[in-house]
C-alpha cells in the first residue's frame, strides 16, 4: 500500500506510487561530478522534495514532469525539512492499476459550481460598464478556469484553485461591503474577479499543477496583462479610456499586491483597492494555513514552515 506523503516521517522507509511534479537533472559539486535527479514527488495528500543520487543517463532521459512512478526510498531531514532519498524508481505500467487522477489535489468543492457562483456575481454587478468589462475579461479564460490553480506554490495551488480562491474572496467581499457600506460593491466584485484573471494565461498548467510560466507570464505578468485586457475591453465596448470606471478597475488590479517588491507598480489609493488587497491577502494566507494543516499528519504538533507566512510554522492546538 502506498505511503501517503503527509504521513511520512524522518527515518521512514517507504514504497509507493507518486507523480513527478518537478524534475531537474543536476550534478554534484564533488571533484568528480556525478549526475543526480532533483525531484518533487506528489500525491493527493501533498508533495515532498526528493533526490535520486544514482541517476544514469537513461534515468535522465526516462523521467519527466507529470510522469507516474513507483518509488522505494527513505525519508531524511535536510535543513529542517523532510526530504526523500530515492533508492529505486521506475515508471508505472498498466498492471499497476494507477491513474494520474489518483494523484491530483483539487478544490474541495465542484469546480462547475464555483464557475456558476462567479458568473452569478458578474450578473449581479449593477453598473453596466463595469459588468461589461468583467464579462469581456472572464470570457477570455472561462474554459481554462476549470483546472487553473491560483499559484505555483503559495496558495490554492491545485486543480480549480483559482476559481475556489475567487469565490471565497467574493464571500469575504460581500461581508465587508455589508459592514462597510461606503465601499462600492460593484468595484469590489470586479476587483475580486479580475485581480488574478490572467493567471491561466500567465501559467502553463496541467491537472492543476504549474509546469512553467508562459512567455507572456515571464515577460509581462498577470497584473499587467489584466490591466491591458481592461483597455482592450474598453476599446471593443466603446467605453471612454479616460473614464473613471476604466481608471478605477485598472487601479484595483495594478495595486492589489500592495507593494512594488510584491509586483504592484502602485499602492492602493482607492477605498476599494485597500479592501481588495486585504481580502486577497486574508484568503490566500488562511488557505496556506489550511493547506499545510491538511497535508501535515495529524500526529504532528507543528506544521513545516510556510514561506508565505514569513517562514513561520503553525501549531496544531488541540482544545
Amino acid at each position: 500500500m502506498t505511503s501517503l506523503i503527509k504521513n511520512l516521517r524522518d527515518g521512514d522507509e517507504f514504497v509507493g506510487f507518486y507523480l513527478i511534479k518537478e524534475i531537474e537533472a543536476k550534478q554534484t559539486s564533488s571533484s568528480i561530478p556525478k549526475d543526480y535527479l532533483d525531484l518533487v514527488l506528489a500525491d493527493s495528500s501533498g508533495a515532498i522534495s526528493a533526490k535520486y543520487w544514482d541517476a544514469s543517463k537513461t534515468d535522465i532521459e526516462t523521467f519527466f514532469p507529470m510522469c507516474l512512478v513507483k518509488v522505494q526510498g527513505v525519508v531524511q531531514v535536510y535543513r529542517e525539512k523532510l526530504q526523500a532519498k530515492v533508492i529505486r524508481i521506475r515508471k508505472t505500467v498498466e498492471q499497476d492499476g494507477v491513474s494520474i487522477t489518483d494523484f491530483i489535489r483539487s478544490a474541495p468543492v465542484e469546480v462547475e459550481g464555483l464557475l456558476q457562483d462567479i458568473q452569478k456575481a458578474i450578473i449581479s454587478i449593477i453598473h453596466d460598464e463595469i459588468r461589461s468589462i468583467v464579462t469581456f475579461c472572464f470570457e477570455k479564460v472561462k474554459d481554462k478556469m476549470y483546472s487553473s490553480p491560483a499559484a505555483k506554490f503559495h496558495h490554492h495551488a491545485y486543480y480549480g484553485g483559482l476559481a475556489y480562491h475567487i469565490v471565497r474572496m467574493l464571500e469575504l467581499g460581500e461581508f465587508i461591503c455589508h459592514q462597510r457600506p461606503f465601499l462600492n460593491s460593484d468595484l469590489i466584485k470586479a476587483g475580486i474577479i479580475m485581480h488574478d484573471i490572467a493567471k491561466p494565461v500567465e501559467m502553463i498548467s496541467e491537472y492543476g499543477m504549474v509546469l512553467d510560466y508562459s512567455n507572456q507570464g515571464k515577460l509581462i505578468g498577470h497584473i499587467s496583462m489584466a490591466a491591458n485586457w481592461i483597455t482592450e475591453a474598453a476599446i471593443k465596448l466603446g467605453i471612454d479610456l479616460e473614464s473613471d470606471v476604466i481608471m478605477a478597475i485598472q487601479h484595483l488590479i495594478l495595486s492589489h499586491h500592495n507593494l512594488g517588491e510584491w509586483g504592484s507598480p502602485v499602492q492602493p489609493q482607492l477605498p476599494e483597492a485597500v479592501a481588495l488587497h486585504y481580502i486577497d491577502a486574508m484568503d490566500a494566507k488562511l488557505q496556506m494555513v489550511e493547506d499545510m494543516l491538511q497535508t501535515t499528519a495529524e500526529s504532528e504538533q507543528w506544521t513545516p514552515v510556510i514561506r508565505g507566512l514569513e517562514n513561520k510554522a503553525i501549531y496544531r492546538l488541540k482544545i
